[in-house]
């Protein structure tokens, strides 16, 4: 949890800005935690991160050409010494709210740095749960539950979610099951996957997300939100087809679940996600190949050291996330050696 001064200094920081940007990760965490901010302040526009796993300086470009006076970044572990001084120099604000866990010496004392891992009483809810503290919009509650679930965390709101939208919730104890079996969950699925498209389809689906008023304007395909069933309805028989095999793969396999795939989608961590619920007691990696990289997302139990350690040994391997949930980019050459080690 963030404390009562964090909370109060985040708001100061919205009032205070005037055209801001929100810079968000590529996730519904991100994703959700910028609509509750925006929605909240009634005005500023939401840059998508896609680069990984750090906010690069090209980004900066997006504060030139749309006028930011304040920048906010939600959801990502780092970010590029180049992008920070830019701010600087500019002097231009930024206020990042994260929950990974980073070394606050790390982080210029320029930035407005929030994460409950570095208060007193250490916690790691995703940022979704962190914005709605500071938001408290019981409008937006749904979008606050679909961030939290998303991340595999049933923040404490839920029962508030379930009295309100029974229809939309069932009853359960675990995040997974919620975001799989439920149609708060379905809806969850669905922006996903429209978060995977072109940024001039994702702008579109941001502007819808902006201005709707219930959950129901998206429970259910309509004319107003025909653009993001589209994107879902074009992933969505691809990815249950990997699905099948990843699964047919995982049935078959010892401990660790190795599944590795190629093609023009990119969906390694959805299928990591859904691979773990399905088998909570392997170890799950999933490999995106794209030429001579590998994009890798890697489930288990208390998984982040292990795979740490094995990629610092890898040339040019970058990764990181949180304790049983981790990303990784290697060389398609280590993969085989990643496989191996980690199997190790």
């Amino acid at each position: 949890m963030l404390t009562r001064k964090q909370i109060k200094e985040i708001k100061e920081h919205l009032g205070n800005s005037q055209s801001p940007v929100f810079f968000f990760d590529n996730d519904l965490d991100g994703l959700c935690s910028f609509l509750l901010l925006q929605r909240f302040l009634g005005r500023g526009k939401g840059v998508q991160i896609k680069s990984f796993p750090c906010l690069t300086g090209e980004y900066f470009r997006k504060v030139n050409e749309l006028n930011a006076d304040y920048i906010f970044i939600l959801d990502k572990p780092l970010v590029s010494a180049e992008f920070l001084e830019n701010a600087r120099q500019f002097n231009i604000p930024v206020v990042w709210i994260d929950h990974h866990d980073i070394n606050r010496k790390e982080i210029s004392e320029f930035v407005n740095y929030y994460n409950p891992l570095l208060n007193k009483n250490k916690t790691n809810e995703p940022v979704t749960a962190l914005c709605y503290e500071v938001t408290e919009r019981k409008e937006d509650l749904w979008i606050a539950v679909i961030g939290c679930i998303f991340d595999r965390f049933i923040p404490g709101f839920y029962k508030e979610f379930r009295e309100k939208y029974p229809d939309l919730s069932v009853d359960s104890k675990d995040a997974f099951a919620i975001f799989y079996e439920s149609r708060i969950g379905m809806m969850a699925r669905v922006l996903n996957f429209a978060l995977k498209d072109r940024v001039t389809n994702v702008v579109g689906v941001l502007k819808f997300l902006m201005k709707i008023k219930s959950p129901y304007e998206l429970s259910d395909e309509s004319g107003e939100n025909f653009a993001i069933y589209r994107r879902f309805n074009q992933i969505n028989p691809k990815y249950k087809k990997l699905l099948q095999e990843a699964v047919s793969t995982g049935r078959n396999s010892g401990k660790l679940l190795f599944f590795q795939f190629s093609g023009d989608l990119s969906i390694s961590a959805d299928l990591a996600n859904e691979l773990i619920y399905k088998f909570p007691e392997k170890i799950v990696v999933v490999a995106y190949i794209r030429g001579m990289k590998a994009n890798i997302s890697v489930r288990g139990k208390k998984i982040k050291e292990r795979v740490l350690n094995v990629i610092k040994n890898l040339e040019n391997a970058t990764g990181g996330g949180h304790e049983d949930a981790v990303g990784a980019k290697i060389n398609t050459d280590d993969l085989e050696k990643f496989r191996n080690e980690l199997a190790g």
